[in-house]
């Protein structure tokens, strides 16, 4: 059942399946960029077997609320909000405090993933581990930049100008939501093409049509200088556990071995043969093994 939860004057949509269930721990899921609570739809209740399961719509996306983008340049007033890794991870985190009130395991996909990791930096012991699904690399960032080809180096300074524009984001966002674009999408992160259903569809669809729903797309294509993955797991404490899609067209399941060998904090990497970008929702029955069993451990 969905239930809201007002935080800093924004309305956020969460749902918890196994409620009754005593566990000392509680699990929960953080979607990434485009998706919803909605997104664990294959997981949240077979992960809730051993703990309460909670997902929640990040400001933006979903059901919660979306506010109009504040940009660094532009000015913070009551109605608009910066759409960033630190806003989200505080959400996380004030969520984790006020509504669940126990030691959490954290689960993120995507963007998700690095929300996760900056949550569980702040919340410290309280976080009992994390499970990062296809993690966000964002390639686009300042700090990539000298990854880039000198095409995209030299376009960097026009393209920043431009994706400030909203006339510009609000035609680019109005072009992509729509149900044959979202299916289009789905086909490239789901390689093996399971579960691309007229329920997922509809599920991704829906919260497009919402008023201000294209701020959030504002908001995210203007994070240029914003949390890398690798700079939160330098410094973090708490274990961390990898699962991957190996036919990610976005997130390269190599920087993932790299990260496996690079950083202590990092106990394990499952790679998913033939998935894609959302291997929990892709193949839920090899993903949902993994992420029980790495619970039961940190329990």
């Amino acid at each position: 059942m969905k239930r809201y939860w007002n935080w800093k004057n924004h309305q956020i949509a969460w749902q918890v399946e196994g409620s009754d269930n005593n566990s000392d721990i509680a699990i929960v899921l953080i979607h990434g960029f485009g998706a919803c609570k909605e997104h664990w739809r294959f997981n949240q209740k077979h992960i809730s077997s051993i703990a309460p399961c909670y997902a929640l719509d990040l400001v933006g996306f979903g059901d919660s609320s979306k506010p109009n983008s504040q940009l660094l340049y532009e000015k913070k007033t009551s109605s608009n909000f910066n759409y960033c890794f630190d806003n989200w991870s505080m959400q996380v985190f004030d969520f984790c405090n006020e509504i669940v009130k126990k030691p959490v395991l954290l689960i993120g996909n995507s963007i998700g993933g690095v929300v996760a990791l900056n949550t569980s930096k702040k919340l410290s012991k309280k976080c009992l581990s994390v499970i990062l699904i296809d993690c966000a690399q964002r390639t686009m960032d300042d700090k990539r930049l000298l990854e880039q080809s000198l095409l995209m180096r030299f376009l960097r300074p026009v393209i920043k100008t431009l994706v400030r524009q909203r006339i510009l984001s609000s035609n680019i966002f109005k072009n992509a939501a729509n149900p044959s674009f979202i299916e289009k999408i789905l086909k490239v992160a789901y390689p093996s093409g399971n579960n691309i259903d007229d329920e997922l569809i509809d599920t991704l669809f829906k919260p497009t049509q919402d008023k201000g729903a294209q701020e959030a797309f504002r908001g995210f294509i203007n994070l240029f200088d914003d949390y890398l993955a690798p700079e939160l797991l330098k410094e973090l404490n708490n274990p961390v556990h990898l699962i991957w899609g190996e036919k990610d067209p976005w997130e390269p399941v190599e920087e993932a071995k790299k990260w496996f060998e690079i950083f202590e904090c990092i106990k394990s990497l499952n790679i998913i043969p033939e998935a894609g970008h959302c291997p929990h929702d892709e193949m839920p029955e090899r993903v949902n093994p993994i992420i029980k069993r790495i619970i039961q451990e940190a329990i």
